[in-house]
């Protein structure tokens, strides 16, 4: 029940009713669940009902508009939990804009997005892409590579994703150094404020990008900041697209300043395939995929289920957006 006595009806996909059904009956034995199945979007007598939804990973991207037009159009939605980390597409703000609680699955993808990060750096600083060339030519032809202990990495962002590339950078025996909004004292390795970035930057043979999307981040990473780099250094962004100025990006790449990319974001996505950085050498391109796994979406639905638990305690919720 919600705390005025009207039952919880919940909008969540047939995946996650099937496999949660048990666990959020668990935590709220009076919720009544619209299980979503198909691609369209409810029924307009059912709309009115509903109070609460779960955006769950495995209705992206073919399944994700039939049920967001349904809760948005929801008039006594009260709730919205998302599988992703961050909330700065603007459908998430129309939500919050009409008073509707939202919380996030922020970590739930960190570990496999910081493992996608090193799965950058490792091939990079291999040229492991001339390798796959010449052995599609059949060439047998080895070349010196950098190794990464005693190398310099530079994370910009210190939550989730960004502790756990520094767990990963220290483990592997780099140095690193870290540079987040307010720094606390606690963290794992040096770290200095964002204002600081250029310095914090300067030396470093990788830096990754793990930041947040907001009006003060967005850009952030722009021409001055990328002649600010040590010449030659590699670069990492697993955070947003428009954090980066994209133009001075592809500048610094072909000019050899930045030495190599790494890139699972971009301004405008899908990224235009007549974009010059799908034909550089030197940088590796995935399609805004480096947390999708099925872990990543398990791991969003126990968060939801234990906020599930804490809303019918009256209990605060995690990753809740203020």
């Amino acid at each position: 029940m919600t705390a005025n006595g009207v039952p919880h009806v919940v909008l969540l996909s047939d995946n996650v009713w099937e496999r949660r059904k048990d666990e959020l009956l668990r935590a709220n034995p009076s919720m009544q669940p619209i299980v979503y199945v198909g691609n369209d979007p409810l029924p307009e007598d059912v709309i009115p009902t509903l109070t609460t939804a779960f955006f769950s990973g495995d209705l992206w991207p073919e399944r994700a508009r039939g049920f967001m037009l349904s809760a948005l159009q929801a008039p006594n939605l009260t709730w919205l939990h998302t599988f992703s980390a961050g909330v700065d597409n603007p459908v998430f703000g129309t939500f919050r804009e009409r008073g509707i609680r939202l919380t996030t699955s922020s970590g739930s993808s960190a570990s496999p997005i910081a493992q996608t990060v090193f799965t950058y750096i490792l091939a990079l600083s291999r040229n492991l892409p001339l390798y796959l060339e010449n052995q599609r030519n059949h060439l047998w032809q080895p070349h010196m590579f950098q190794e990464l202990e005693g190398s310099t990495l530079a994370v910009i962002g210190y939550g989730p994703i960004g502790e756990h590339v520094v767990r990963i950078g220290l483990a592997m025996n780099m140095n690193v150094v870290t540079c987040r909004r307010t720094p606390s004292g606690n963290e794992l390795c040096p770290t200095y404020p964002l204002s600081d970035l250029h310095n914090t930057i300067a030396h470093a043979d990788w830096v990754v990008l793990a930041l947040p999307l907001t009006e003060d981040t967005r850009g952030i990473f722009n021409g001055d900041a990328m002649a600010a780099m040590k010449p030659g250094a590699g670069f990492v962004n697993i955070g947003r697209g428009e954090l980066v100025d994209e133009t001075a990006l592809i500048s610094a790449l072909g000019t050899g300043h930045i030495g190599c990319a790494g890139l699972d974001v971009f301004a405008e996505e899908p990224l235009s395939s007549d974009s010059a950085l799908w034909d550089m050498p030197n940088v590796i391109i995935t399609p805004h995929a480096s947390g999708v796994t099925a872990g990543s979406y398990l791991r969003a639905e126990s968060i939801f289920v234990a906020n599930m638990d804490r809303l019918t305690r009256g209990e605060s919720l995690l990753n809740e957006v203020f």
